[in-house]
């Protein structure tokens, strides 16, 4: 039974979420664009993209953890209507995001050591290499970008990500086609095509959003732009203080899967091919819950930074419920329709037979995964970072990785045997997470 609390509680965060989840699913999307424009180009080209993407999710990964310490800073200075600090805490996020940004765009264009240690392929590496080097000039823009974000959502206004994420889609699809497949004059390029594509409307996607938090009425009041700021220090280590910890908790998570990728590389390209496309059909579904912690966070934030207690604990269990709603469709469709997805990706038989088997192990982590980032969303919200990076870490690399890589290699089940390790991983990160937001937002109850 829906009581009118519950009823709410769950309007409001959809409201939230929705925007955020189309939102995410574009950014998505635009990983969906790249894989099956490449799958279409060849297997080589494909398992290259797969690599290099990889890589960059590795390298990109810990940043915009950092730049996820906006959305509940901005909704704490909200909720407890600190309006003239929020516009001061964006132009200091940016400095922050150019900083990191320049910081990645050297670190991607020099991971061709990584990709040697890794033992992948040599023909496969150099054209992972070239990737990276083309993609790493989006690094700045990406960084900036999750700023701008950061700050709208925030203020739970949410439809911008809904806004640019369609819009970035909408433009790879033909550059993307361009740049790897050539035309109007370009030569074909490849993999280096897709890197140089991604990084082009990353740029774009960074202008639009500025000139639109300029022009819209919604965020004047704040004056974000108002005035010329140089770093401060004081800002900035504050928002490192609660970014890091965020950045080092989702670098561990991103890690277990780029690393478990990096290694199935060496098993060849088919299973390299395959791997990427279950991996990419979960990152889709992933999107729901990953928009619906998002929200969470804002709504947690928001009760949390005016004092209401039992507010940010109905907000927390309301959004794991709703991700864990979500979760059970994306389960059943894994498990229902495994070979007509990868069909979707591949036209090689051999390719589609290794993703079909995959996407019955993705169909199998979805109800942690969506647990997991939910229950951490709902952790951010009360700015509690530092424990959910202890968990994380424990989780994937203690426990998710050792499982996988012994089942993979020692015990002979290859790529399977990896999946098996991220199930691992993952489940006991959820129950972990979801004990910890329990128990703080009691102790938060009991203090206020």
């Amino acid at each position: 039974m829906i009581t009118p609390r519950l009823h709410s509680e769950l309007r409001e965060t959809l409201r939230l979420a929705l925007p955020l989840v189309l939102g995410q699913l574009s950014a998505i999307g635009m990983n969906v664009v790249d894989t099956v424009l490449a799958g279409h180009y060849d297997a080589q080209t494909l398992a290259a993209v797969a690599i290099g993407a990889n890589v960059w999710t590795l390298a990109i990964v810990a940043a915009i953890g950092v730049m996820m310490a906006m959305p509940p800073t901005v909704a704490h200075l909200s909720g407890a209507d600190e309006r003239e600090r929020i516009g001061g805490v964006l132009r200091q996020a940016l400095w922050l995001a150019a900083i990191l940004g320049i910081g990645l765009f050297f670190g991607v264009r020099h991971a061709g050591p990584l990709l040697r240690v890794m033992g992948i392929a040599p023909d496969i590496a150099a054209h992972a290499q070239q990737f990276l080097h083309a993609i790493s000039w989006g690094a700045p823009a990406l960084t900036g970008y999750f700023a701008l974000r950061g700050f709208s959502e925030g203020l739970a206004l949410t439809r911008p990500t809904m806004y640019f994420g369609a819009f970035g889609l909408v433009l790879l699809a033909p550059i993307g086609y361009v740049f790897m497949y050539g035309g109007f004059g370009l030569p074909a390029r490849g993999a280096q095509g897709s890197g140089m594509a991604t990084a082009t409307v990353l740029w774009i996607q960074f202008i639009a959003f500025a000139a639109y938090i300029v022009h819209r009425r919604h965020y004047a009041i704040y004056a974000p732009f108002a005035r010329w700021d140089w770093p401060q220090p004081r800002v900035i280590l504050d928002l490192l203080r609660l970014g890091v910890p965020m950045g080092i908790s989702l670098l561990m998570e991103a890690g277990l899967f780029v690393t478990a990728a990096l290694l199935i590389g060496s098993l060849g390209a088919d299973v390299v091919a395959g791997h990427q496309i279950a991996i990419n059909v979960a990152s889709v579904t992933f999107m729901v819950p990953l928009g619906l912690a998002m929200a969470t966070t804002v709504r947690v934030g928001r009760a949390a930074g005016s004092g209401n207690a039992e507010g940010a604990r109905w907000a927390g269990h309301v959004g794991i419920g709703a991700s864990l709603a979500s979760q059970v469709v994306s389960c059943a469709l894994m498990a229902l329709f495994p070979h007509f997805i990868a069909a979707l990706y591949t036209q090689d038989t051999a390719v589609a037979a290794i993703a079909a088997n995959l996407l019955l192990f993705a169909a199998a982590f979805q109800l942690s995964d969506g647990i997991q980032v939910t229950a951490n969303g709902a952790l951010r919200g009360l700015k509690d970072t530092t424990g959910p990076m202890a968990i994380t870490t424990l989780s994937y690399w203690g426990i998710g990785m050792p499982v996988g890589y012994l089942l993979c290699f020692h015990f002979g089940h290859g790529a399977s045997g990896m999946w098996v390790g991220m199930i691992a991983g993952l489940s006991v990160a959820a129950v972990l997470l979801f004990a910890r937001f329990a128990r703080q937002a009691r102790h938060l109850a009991t203090r206020a």
